[in-house]
Order: C-alpha cells, then structure tokens, then sequence
C-alpha cells in the first residue's frame, strides 16, 4: 500500500468513534421507520432516486429489492348502443361510429 494512504486510513477510522452517540437514536428511528412503513430509511432513499417501490422485507421475501416498475394501463375499452344495451371492445370495430360516452360533434 503506498505511503500516503497509509496515513490517510486512522482518519478514515476516526468518525466512526464521533458518531457512537448517535447510533442508538439511529437504530431506534430505522426500527420505527421500518414498523410503520415497511421500509429502512435506507429504503426510502433509494425508493425516492429510483422511482420504484424498494424495501429490505422485499429481500426477505427473497424477492428484488426494488419493485418492478409498473405495467402501463389497459386502454379503456370502446362501448356502442347495441339493440338490447351496450357492445364494449378492446378497440373500435371497423366502421363504428361514436361511442357511448364519446362527446357529441
């Protein structure tokens, strides 16, 4: 290991004995967190930078840890008057005219 990194790691261990204090209030707010919401604190943080849903009781599951994102919505489906109440389809047959809760031209 070279000469000047040696130096450097007893800084590297030095905050860890300053921030001993703080360890219990820590634990007890990670444990809090994680009854109430189902998630750490770490968990929160990476839910908010990516966007999905992530959680360490997901892990425990033995699933991911971040939820995959979600598929996107069905479109809705397309509905006309039929002689004895309404026809509704996944997309508009060919030749329909409007829909029954399409506005009026």
């Amino acid at each position: 290991m070279p000469r000047p990194l040696l130096l450097l790691l007893p800084l590297a261990l030095l905050p860890g004995c300053a921030l001993e204090p703080l360890a219990g209030p820590a634990l007890v707010a990670g444990g809090a967190s994680l009854v109430l919401t189902g998630r750490t604190p770490v968990d929160h943080a990476a839910s908010w930078y990516t966007g999905r849903d992530c959680s360490a009781v997901r892990l425990e599951l033995r699933q991911s840890w971040c939820a995959p994102p979600p598929e996107p919505p069905a479109p809705p489906p397309f509905c006309t008057r039929a002689l004895g109440g309404i026809d509704c389809w996944t997309e508009p047959p060919p030749g329909a005219g409007r829909g029954v809760a399409s506005p009026a031209r």
